[in-house]
């Protein structure tokens, strides 16, 4: 995960992209790493659809802000 988030950010096409990290590593310090390294949301197993859910509606709304942006450039 963090290598293809560091991978992601590093190519000006997928930079913008935001990553949900999705991971059995729950101990805060682990969440705060993937929070550090620049995932966008980083939920933990188990987890619950809805909260899931709701974090993809936030990342597709975010994307679709920055493409917004980027077209009115």
């Amino acid at each position: 995960g963090f290598e293809a988030l560091a991978t992601l950010k590093r190519q000006a096409a997928t930079a913008a992209i935001p990553v949900i990290a999705l991971s059995a590593a729950a101990m805060s310090k682990d969440v705060q790493k993937g929070i550090e390294a620049g995932f966008f949301s980083y939920l933990t197993k188990p987890f619950v659809i809805d909260d899931l859910l709701a974090t993809i509606e936030r990342a597709l709304d975010r994307g679709t802000q920055e493409t917004d942006r980027q077209l009115a450039k």
